[in-house]
């Protein structure tokens, strides 16, 4: 049994350096890090309404479907490449196959985009 246990010996050891690594970081960071805010780090930043304010405020939902739109077709885009490596090591059989699930996945997508381009989900005002 202990044989077994110690297979599992470097995932411990990587496991509690990591968390070591992770609580410094923490740690230094409240104790360096300077505590003077200004108007400039208290103003708005990228998510269009002010970092400290009541919660309970509405907010542009815009900044949140473009943020969303970006990820699904960002991903698509990403998994094309290794889709693409992989294809290339399949049977001329699968390959076929592969090749036409790939092509309706991105028909798919594209119907998605032409819809949002569409409804104005993409435009900017």
């Amino acid at each position: 049994m202990n044989a077994f246990l110690l297979q599992y010996l470097p995932i411990v050891i990587f496991l509690g350096i990591a968390l070591v690594i992770g609580v410094a970081f923490l740690v230094a960071a409240a104790v360096i890090a300077p505590k003077a805010p200004d108007a400039e780090k208290l103003s708005a930043y990228e998510c269009g309404f002010n970092a400290f304010d009541d919660a309970r405020m509405k907010f542009d939902v815009r900044f949140y479907l473009v943020t969303l739109l970006f990820i699904i077709f960002d991903l698509e885009v990403a998994f094309l490449f290794p889709w693409g490596v992989a294809l290339m090591k399949l049977p001329h059989e699968t390959q076929v196959f592969a090749f036409w699930s790939m092509m309706s996945f991105l028909g798919v997508l594209t119907v998605g985009f032409v819809y949002e381009w569409q409804k104005g989900a993409l435009e900017w005002e």
